[in-house]
């Protein structure tokens, strides 16, 4: 008869994905399944806004806030950080910090947000027209580029790099200068389909290529952790540190959308829409714009001016009792496009564009329930321009954001699309991250990682007794776009 004790299972490898968000870093540490095992998160000072458009954010921060949560996180782990195999880093898209020969920034970092430099977009747009047009893309008034030739105009011969978020925190993981990644890039000026920065705009705009870092795919190697870092933060010494996504990417990443035709609605302060398809598809309208797949395909989609923030004038206590009461009574009586702002860029552009009721409602619960079914009617309308464009979209839409937590919001939005909604567990940057780490370290590709380690959560479908009025509302939505003027007829 053995005697032995028997010998303990060791933990199973695992990846961190780390979110660098505006107003916090989040780490999240999990296994080959998915399966959460550590997190924690810290906080940043909140960005200096003015009237005069700039955002600017002490990048000196970024750092210590990174490796302060790290060590929480690997300090929680079975072994101590010793079974993660591989980290990667997502951060807000077009945010850059000018730095000098040392690595260390020479002021602060231009926010994704920063508008100063919106002339200098202009000339980017007009310098590289033929080959925005070819790839779908405007450079906007927030555009990266204008705010790297800024960097350039005002440091002068001090300024050696414009980084990108995830550079500047993997020169401290790894001790040495890092590529970026193409989605991080893109709005820098970075042509994914040619792969290579847009030249004739640098040339135009006299902004050297050596100012800005080489690229390499998501997921690939950007280094490894060096001995300072593994002092800092409880990784071991010699994990793979992998190039990341943007923000917007490693979210729509986490909910699992990354074979063509899978589509992920994301509802937050505003609506996004995020897609996978196989060929990149150009949209005249500008409203449409695709990051680079990690494995060569393409991510289209774009962001509204409309979403959740319709409802920033309820207090959150009262939203449960408003659903309740929506779902109640059932589709609203009257039309509402819910905008709030000036102007809106997408399913449709138009600088024009304002919110508008069709009839009045009747009680609080109507009011709720129309503003609801608004943004659900330009979810479908983004959907159909997808089609239009020629872009599959198949099965479930997967759902995510604050606004997929609403059982109500989520079967009007299922009802008007006439399609399931899929709400995802753990739609986060930060678990998007972690997926992108998982690539080529515990998984194949990303799909394989995905299959592995998202969990998908309630299927919700339409309410077939609703469907008739919310097609009669939908269809008086569009014609009353189109009599505006806003919305085009292709």
């Amino acid at each position: 008869m053995n005697s032995e004790s028997p010998r303990p299972v060791p933990p199973s490898p695992a990846v961190i994905g780390i979110d660098v968000a505006t107003a916090s870093v989040r780490v999240l540490c999990v296994d080959g399944q998915g399966r959460a095992l550590a997190e924690a998160r810290a906080d940043l000072p909140p960005p200096v806004r003015t009237a005069a458009g700039t955002s600017e954010q002490d990048a000196r921060s970024w750092w210590p806030a990174v490796g302060s949560a790290l060590r929480r996180t690997t300090s929680a782990l079975p072994r101590g950080g010793r079974e993660v195999v591989a980290v990667a880093v997502s951060a807000t898209s077009g945010t850059l910090v000018p730095t000098g020969a040392d690595g260390e920034p020479l002021g602060p970092a231009l926010m994704y947000d920063d508008r100063r430099a919106a002339g200098i977009n202009a000339g980017a747009q007009r310098a590289g027209s033929a080959r925005w047009d070819a790839l779908g893309l405007a450079v906007g008034p927030t555009a990266a580029l204008g705010r790297a030739v800024w960097c350039l105009r005002t440091y002068g011969s001090a300024l050696h790099h414009v980084l990108h978020t995830p550079e500047f925190i993997g020169r401290d993981l790894t001790g040495h200068p890092v590529p970026t990644d193409w989605s991080h890039a893109l709005k820098s000026g970075y042509d994914a389909r040619a792969g290579e920065w847009a030249h004739e705009v640098f040339d135009a705009l006299g902004l050297p290529l050596a100012l800005l870092p080489s690229v390499g795919a998501p997921g690939t190697e950007a280094g490894v952790v060096g001995p300072e870092a593994a002092e800092a933060t409880g990784l071991p010494e010699g994990c793979s540190v992998r190039l990341g996504m943007t923000d917007g990417c490693a979210g729509q990443i986490a909910t699992g959308a990354v074979e063509p035709g899978r589509f992920v609605g994301v509802i937050g302060t505003t609506y996004v829409l995020k897609g996978v398809s196989e060929h990149l598809v150009r949209d005249a309208t500008g409203a449409f714009y695709s990051h680079r797949h990690p494995d060569g395909w393409w991510l289209p989609g774009g962001a509204s001016s409309t979403g959740g923030e319709c409802l920033a004038d309820v207090a959150p206590a009262r939203l449960p009792a408003l659903d309740a009461a929506a779902t109640a009574r059932g589709p609203a009586t009257h039309v509402r496009y819910p905008l709030r702002r000036e102007g809106e860029r997408f399913p449709f552009v138009s600088g024009a564009a304002r919110g508008f009721e069709l009839g009045r409602p009747r009680d609080e619960a109507d009011a709720h329930r129309a503003a609801l079914e608004g943004v659900a009617f330009l979810e479908r309308l983004a959907l159909e321009r997808a089609e239009r464009l020629g872009i599959p979209v198949l099965g479930p839409l997967h759902a995510a954001g604050g606004g997929s937590r609403s059982a109500a919001w989520t079967a009007i939005r299922a009802t008007v699309l006439d399609r399931p909604v899929r709400v995802v567990e753990r739609a986060e940057t930060a678990f998007g991250a972690a997926l992108i780490a998982a690539t080529g370290t515990l998984h194949e590709n990303l799909t394989a990682s995905a299959a592995a380690m998202v969990r998908t959560g309630a299927l919700v479908e339409p309410v077939p007794g609703e469907r008739p009025a919310l097609e009669e509302s939908y269809g008086r939505f569009v014609a009353a776009l189109r009599e505006r003027g806003w919305l085009p007829d292709g």
